[in-house]
């Protein structure tokens, strides 16, 4: 490191400070003109979104061989490290903003892979990857195994992230590549901790892991996890019949690096459609895990503001006896699954949860914020919103001297763009659901998609959507279909109808 940074300060003198300005000011206007979220009608909210866009832009690493700290460039907290706060909630601002960045987040997870290996086996398993809970050069870090290594959905956060990366850009090369090894070394980890459970009509059970809520640890099917799993699951068997069909050498090399053979991907498809998840027919809701709905509820309203985090007044085991989320777990699920649930099962999810939730975590209140507005519940999501917006600006939580919060910092473009536009891809396609928040006259912003620049624009009489870059797309609207192309390309059409008419003279 040493060497690098003298090497910088060499390179730099000989640039110049002239030249570096300049350079500084393009590579700004750059990002700006792509990344910036414009807000008519809340100037503290337009504040706090570019705000929190530049540290995200400061602090991630673009190198392939590092990523983006807890509290990016700002502060001690977290001792510098990695989370899966990366690939959840900083990653889709890269990969919609700029894409060549996201891949180079996900290039330092394969650049972590053979750690992850190693640390499979330190836990005990025989084969597959498990990566860090916290950790800079690939390591684990944490001490706290229940609130840490426990959380095995990392393995599935960071696949989750390779398929939504390679839906939004098509880059299917990264995926053959880099991303099939750490979707098929992690998968395997699932085969290693859970099992056809006789007790549950052979369904496929985890066991003993905790789930995003860190109020409730080392329990049975946690939902979000075993949800997680199988998405991971589909998506490493998904990626195998496309590399063998698509990159037949690659493939066949890859299967013989790490040993992969056709029948070990037949159990993962099998232990994916047998996966068990925990459901309350009494209440018609998701079960956050085996016994969670059986605990008694904690009294939040009874509870002391001075009392809160929790966590730093209540010992863990008293917290876990209790029905209380420190964040969202099963509502967090109801986001990034979106269509596996209908619009009344996530209301019903979401109110419950919702009432039991302290959001203690500075990752909660976007989440929150964007199934609300997926629901209808618009003052909510509002609300959770500008919680999000402002946390560092206003120091909503007290602690923002450790450092900014930049999970939270990409929450706030999450909200935007996936909560009040109401963005989603399913399937290849991709959809908007536009509301406008009540303070505001109109919004806008851009997407990059499979090699597109779309821009939004929403206000009080319509929204637009306006291909400003790349081949024709066929986007959906409140379900409605709507083919965009460009200016030059639309002009390009009309020219050609026209001249079609007159040969036909």
């Amino acid at each position: 490191l040493g060497e690098k940074a003298a090497s910088l300060v060499r390179w730099a003198e000989a640039t110049g400070f002239a030249r570096l300005c300049h350079d500084q000011q393009a590579y700004l206007a750059a990002f700006w003109a792509q990344a910036d979220i414009v807000v008519k009608g809340d100037p503290l909210i337009q504040q706090g979104l570019r705000f929190n866009a530049f540290h995200l832009l400061q602090a991630a690493g673009q190198d392939g061989v590092t990523s983006v700290g807890a509290k990016g460039l700002t502060g001690e907290g977290y001792e510098g490290h990695y989370f899966w706060d990366t690939e959840i909630y900083i990653l889709p601002f890269f990969i919609n903003n700029y894409p060549a960045v996201s891949k180079a987040l996900l290039t330092y997870r394969y650049h972590t892979l053979d750690q992850a290996r190693q640390r499979a086996l330190a836990i005990g398993l025989t084969r597959g990857a498990l990566y860090p809970w916290r950790t800079i050069g690939g390591e684990e870090c944490s001490a706290f195994f229940p609130a840490g290594t426990a959380q095995y959905h990392i393995n599935a956060d960071i696949a989750y992230a390779i398929k939504k990366y390679v839906a939004m850009t098509g880059d299917r090369a990264f995926l053959f590549t880099y991303g099939a090894e750490i979707l098929f070394e992690t998968a395997r980890l699932w085969m290693e901790v859970g099992f056809f459970n006789p007790r549950k009509d052979n369904r496929f059970c985890i066991n003993t892991v905790t789930g995003p809520d860190e109020y409730t640890a080392l329990v049975d099917n946690n939902c979000y996890t075993n949800l997680m799993a199988r998405e991971h699951l589909q998506y490493a068997v998904q990626t195998a019949a496309w590399m063998e069909t698509e990159a037949n050498v690659q493939y066949r090399a890859l299967c013989a690096r790490i040993g992969l053979t056709a029948a070990e991907i037949a159990l993962w498809q099998k232990a994916a459609e047998r996966m068990y998840i925990p459901y309350d027919p009494d209440l018609k809701i998701y079960a956050q895990d085996d016994t969670f709905l059986a605990k008694p509820v904690w009294d939040l309203e009874a509870t002391p503001p001075e009392k809160f985090p929790l966590l730093l007044h209540y010992h863990p085991l008293l917290i876990y006896r209790a029905q209380v989320c420190k964040q969202p777990d099963v509502v967090l699920a109801l986001f990034l699954l979106s269509e596996q649930f209908t619009t009344a099962e996530k209301k019903r999810n979401y109110d419950y949860y919702e009432r039991i939730t302290t959001h203690d975590s500075s990752l909660s209140p976007s989440i929150f914020s964007i199934v609300a507005a997926e629901i209808g519940y618009h003052a909510q999501a509002y609300s959770y919103f500008t919680a999000t917006a402002r946390l560092d600006l206003d120091d909503y939580n007290g602690n923002t001297k450790d450092g900014l919060h930049l999970a939270c910092m990409a929450g706030s473009w999450l909200c935007v763009v996936y909560g009040f536009a109401g963005m989603r891809v399913n399937n290849g396609v991709l959809s908007f659901a536009p509301s406008l928040p009540e303070p505001w006259q109109e919004y806008r912003f851009n997407v990059a998609y499979q090699g597109r620049i779309i821009r939004v624009v929403v206000n009080a009489e319509k929204t637009t959507y306006e291909l400003l870059e790349g081949e024709p797309l066929t986007i959906y609207a409140h379900h409605e279909k709507i083919v965009l192309m460009t200016k030059v390309e639309n002009a390009r059409r009309r020219r050609s109808k026209r001249g079609e008419g007159r040969s036909d003279l």
